[in-house]
């Protein structure tokens, strides 16, 4: 069934159930485009795209190395797939990136595919549990990688197995000496403190750690360097 508002210029072009996230639809906006939407908040696309765009804009401008215009990624891992708007965004900034991206719900990357043009962004697509892969070390390339992007809420819960400093400390490992990690956080008056305390774990396992405030988030940027 496709649901229609006019006078918001949006509709509803598909509405599934999934174990992992609940109730998922896809919405076409004149204003946003097509996104993806579930737990109050958009999944992949429009504004949490928008999001992401402001991000990596700044972090591509941050030089890895003396002598480089701009920051070269030869490897990304993105941490909750979703629909694959991250994805979408390294590949036009990185054409020639090797992605790989997991995501614990099958549901949402078939809808990423269907609708969002994942399948069209050359993505090594993994569907499991991240925590379990990144501590057990099977998401570990020899190079490292120089771009992690995590954004891995389920609807509006940022899972608590990803905040642990033992758990960071494996992220770490799996950078390249110049690589760059970046956490998506809400940032509204019921998530400050949570997102608070997350940055002090990140500041025990990373040299530096960078805050950027797009919309209503705060994406903490970490690296092996100063990245100022």
């Amino acid at each position: 069934m496709v649901k229609t508002n006019l006078l918001e210029g949006r509709r509803v072009v598909a509405r599934v159930s999934s174990p992992v996230n609940g109730e998922l639809e896809v919405i076409k906006d004149l204003a946003f485009g097509t996104y993806i939407h579930g737990g109050g908040l958009p999944q992949s696309g429009g504004l949490a795209e928008e999001i992401w765009k402001s991000t990596l804009n700044r972090v591509k401008d941050l030089p890895a190395q003396a002598g480089q215009e701009s920051r070269r990624v030869k490897g990304c891992l993105i941490v909750g797939l979703g629909g694959g708007s991250i994805a979408k965004l390294v590949r036009k900034n990185w054409k020639d990136a090797k992605i790989t991206g997991v995501d614990v719900d099958p549901v949402i990357v078939e809808l990423g595919k269907k609708y969002m043009k994942l399948d069209k962004q050359n993505v090594n697509i993994i569907i499991g549990d991240a925590y379990k892969l990144i501590t057990n070390y099977q998401l570990l390339i020899p190079s490292g990688y120089d771009l992690i992007c995590f954004d891995t809420y389920v609807g509006a819960d940022f899972p608590k197995k990803f905040e642990s400093v033992l758990f960071l400390r494996q992220v770490k490992k799996l950078l390249s000496e110049d690589g760059i990690a970046i956490f998506n956080r809400l940032y509204g008056p019921e998530d400050r403190d949570d997102a608070i305390k997350f940055e002090s774990n990140l500041m025990e396992v990373f040299p530096e750690v960078t805050r950027l405030y797009p919309e209503a988030n705060i994406m903490f940027v970490c690296s092996q360097q100063d990245v100022k």
